[in-house]
């Protein structure tokens, strides 16, 4: 087997999932670089494994990173897992497969599951283009200006989430991407595996009502149904500028739209001087 940086794609539940290919490259290689040997030695273990295991995440990669491209460097082979799915996707590595190239060292790919194809593959909604957007911010203000940004774009969306955090992402979502359909899928390849489908209003209901889900969580919303809504953020703050003072007329705007403060105030600063000259 060629000496290199081998990017192992791990199952996302059922241990089934692993490819011969993927075992036999963790059979060979000198070390494994995970996230958390906790999670990987049970993967293992599973497949009669003894191959050493040092932890790589995204709290000890300024140490664990020299040490991994050393052994790179000296002819070794090196496996990259992450506790679930394909490393690099929302993952920490990116850093050590890009030194890795630097150094002329092979990278090379050992395909697998995937919570994100797994998901666009049931979820009946365009897949000919999409994006994924990984995992939003968890406070509101900013999930609501990421999700502005990406209102606008004309494809099918992926992201990942929190199950505490479902039912008002879903709130969100509705409130700024407007009417789409969605699919929500949990638990995939497990025991308890779940699709639920409908628009993003009906989702957000759904789980408004029901106690928080359990399981890792995948979002895949459709591209817009009609002409996209472009929000004239100018237009909001110049009507709300006729009766409120700057600072006013920016809280109200900027929990419209979910915009940041700082760039919504700026606006009302221009347009209210602008309204004074």
């Amino acid at each position: 087997m060629q000496a290199g940086l081998y990017i192992v794609a791990t199952p996302i539940g059922n241990m089934g999932d692993m490819t011969e290919r993927a075992v036999n490259v963790m059979r060979e290689a000198a070390v494994i670089a995970c996230e958390d040997t906790r999670v990987t030695v049970k993967l293992l273990r599973h497949h009669a494994l003894s191959t050493p295991m040092e932890r790589y995440d995204e709290h000890n990669a300024p140490r664990s990173r020299p040490k991994l491209l050393a052994r790179l460097s000296a002819g070794e082979i090196v496996a990259l897992v992450s506790d679930a799915g394909t490393p690099l996707i929302s993952d920490p590595g990116y850093k050590l497969v890009n030194e890795a190239i630097e150094l002329g060292i092979p990278v090379i790919p050992i395909p697998g599951a995937s919570s994100v194809m797994a998901a666009l593959m049931v979820s009946g909604l365009p897949t000919d283009r999409f994006m994924f957007a990984g995992f939003l911010p968890p406070k509101q203000a900013k999930r609501r200006a990421t999700l502005t940004e990406l209102a606008g774009i004309d494809t099918t969306l992926v992201l990942l989430e929190s199950p505490r955090r479902l039912a008002d992402v879903l709130a969100d979502m509705a409130l700024v991407l407007g009417t789409r359909q969605a699919v929500v899928a949990r638990e995939m390849t497990k025991k308890f595996e779940e699709h639920r489908r409908g628009s993003l209003s009906e989702l957000a209901g759904t789980y408004a009502r029901e106690e928080t889900p359990k399981g890792e969580v995948v979002i895949v919303v459709g591209p817009p149904e009609g002409p996209q809504v472009v929000v004239d953020v100018e237009a909001l703050l110049a009507a709300e500028l006729v009766d409120h003072s700057v600072k006013e007329a920016t809280a109200l705007v900027t929990a419209q739209t979910g915009l940041p403060r700082k760039e919504v105030y700026a606006k009302a600063l221009i347009l209210n001087k602008a309204r004074d000259t």
